[in-house]
């Protein structure tokens, strides 16, 4: 079977109805631009990173906050003057059918005298293009000589192409203002549709377009008077974080020294190896565990206390050389799920054993510890002002990320999978930008080819399927939010952040396309507007975990 994708026609080439033989459905946009096909569905545009403005480093651009991206539920706008004065001949026969995944289908029944208004077009484009012997350019030849030299197949195709490009919008007008941007698939297949127009002349054809979710809370109006526990850790503590960064800058002005006389005392730097096996309940060992396996591990035992918990009380005394043996029992917190409440036998091999040699903590260090500063004591009040100011900004976060879940779990909606596909496509090209801005990892042009391919774009939407629906039902909630409760931002705010946004992509040298980045400044300032709504009515409790 193939696949047309409707473009300016030149009846001359085959090329002028490119063909892409990967599946018997039909796309083309509203505009008649050419499409990509995009895991069984359509996209308009190749990827590209995610077009992130200034506004969203405001409100959260990283693991939470308000995720608004250029992937919009907005509605497709009005049929366009153009499509209006197009009047056809005769109506043509719609009949709307709700489809799965909040889409429509539109059977389309177009009428003969449409076909033949179309195939005279068609005809007409023919003649002022071709140089047929006999004829000058431009005149009126005879209908057998030009189907007979252009080629009867070629017409037909043309003629086909032609209805559908003609009647598509018109077709469309029945879910004006509520079908989403560039969701059009046209799943007649298209030679079957050639073959129907050659017997019968006239033509019908199926589309499925996604329209705007609707969304039902329950309960409904819940998100009005919200109770909502935020857990924190106690490393966003500031007076912690600022004794701990105190430290860590103390400990760089040391030099490493070599432990000869005495085993592992804390403070020490041990370069270590670790190995690890399960223990089963008969006492026998079991397997490997490679997550808790290391080589030429630098620990440092100030920050013991991170590890697995008894790790560290389990190797003190250790000198260089030597090695040890113990058990522990993961605890039901641990990260992995797998390894909760697992027993197990390490072994420690102790390769090098340091110690720091400090200098003496006074005023004399207070510029190498903090650039600016001539006392301990400025020191100590510039960290802890900073330390506060992140305290205060996780604990923002955490209260956003905790409200955001929550209204998530209140919706019930479909999701459009164009929506759900543009989303992916989003964070998968900031995905690419984070990887080659990082600096860790220079991608070359071939392995930037490879991540770019519809293979490894489909096995991320896969994979993230979860967490991409999480963040739609939680952009659509807030976008309800907004819509219910009548709330707005000014004019000036949202110029402001475009031209922010704008300056960042020319500071940078990167593309964009300035309508996306007005929308989805216009999203992130409507995020922003619904967060500060629900804090203001919520009952917020924090705990320490």
């Amino acid at each position: 079977m193939e696949l047309c994708v409707i473009s300016s026609i030149n009846p001359f080439h085959s090329s002028s109805t490119r063909r892409l033989f990967q599946s018997d459905s039909l796309f083309l946009s509203r505009d008649g631009c050419s499409l990509l096909r995009f895991n069984g569905r359509l996209l308009k545009k190749p990827i590209k990173p995610l077009e992130l403005s200034c506004a969203a480093k405001k409100i959260g651009s990283g693991g939470g906050g308000v995720r608004r991206s250029a992937a919009s539920t907005k509605a497709a706008p009005a049929v366009e003057p153009s499509v209006k004065e197009d009047k056809l001949p005769a109506e043509l026969q719609v009949k709307e059918t709700p489809a799965p995944n909040s889409s429509v289908k539109l059977s389309v029944d177009v009428p003969a005298v449409v076909c033949e208004d179309c195939y005279q077009r068609v005809l007409t484009e023919f003649m002022k293009m071709a140089k047929v012997p006999g004829f000058r350019p431009g005149k009126r030849v005879p209908e057998n000589i030009i189907v007979g030299f252009v080629g009867r197949p070629y017409v037909l195709r043309a003629t086909v192409e032609s209805i559908l490009k003609r009647t598509l919008p018109h077709a469309m007008e029945s879910v004006t203002g509520k079908a989403l941007k560039d969701s059009i698939q046209i799943v007649s297949s298209f030679p079957e549709m050639e073959k129907a127009y050659s017997q019968l002349k006239t033509l019908s054809y199926e589309v499925v377009v996604d329209v705007v979710p609707e969304l039902k809370w329950n309960p409904e109006n819940g998100y009005k008077d919200m109770k909502v526990v935020v857990e924190l850790g106690d490393e966003i503590d500031a007076k912690k974080a600022c004794e701990r960064q105190l430290r860590q800058k103390y400990k760089s002005l040391g030099a490493l020294k070599i432990v000869t006389d005495r085993g592992l005392e804390v403070g020490d730097l041990a370069v270590i190896d670790i190995s690890a096996t399960t223990i089963d309940e008969d006492g026998s060992t079991g397997e490997a565990i490679p997550d808790a396996e290391s080589k030429g591990f630098h620990f440092d035992t100030e920050e013991g206390n991170r590890l697995l918990p008894g790790f560290l009380d389990s190797i003190l005394g250790i000198k260089a050389g030597e090695s040890k043996s113990f058990s522990l029992v993961f605890p039901e917190s641990w990260k992995q799920e797998t390894l909760r409440g697992q027993r197990a036998q390490f072994t420690v091999d102790c390769k090098e054993l340091f110690y720091r040699d400090l200098p003496t903590l006074d005023d004399s260090l207070a510029d190498k510890l903090l650039p600016g500063c001539t006392t301990l004591k400025e020191v100590e009040e510039t960290l802890t002002k900073r330390c506060q100011e992140m305290e205060e900004e996780a604990k923002e976060q955490a209260t956003d990320n905790a409200i955001l879940e929550q209204i998530r779990k209140m919706v019930e909606v479909e999701i459009p999978q164009s929506l759900f596909e543009e989303q992916g496509r989003q964070f998968y090209g900031a995905r690419l930008l984070e990887i080659q801005a990082s600096g860790n990892m220079k991608l070359t042009e071939d392995q930037l080819a490879s991540l770019s391919s519809q293979k490894s774009v489909n096995e991320f939407l896969e994979t993230q399927r979860e967490s991409i629906t999480n963040i739609i039902k939680q952009n659509l909630a807030v976008g309800d939010i907004f819509k219910r409760e009548n709330l707005e931002f000014s004019t000036d705010e949202l110029v402001k952040e475009v031209e922010n946004s704008v300056t960042e992509f020319k500071k940078h040298k990167q593309e964009y396309d300035e309508e996306r980045v007005k929308d989805q400044v216009q999203e992130i300032l409507e995020g922003a507007k619904v967060l500060e709504w629900l804090k203001e009515r919520a009952e917020i409790q924090y705990i320490i975990r």
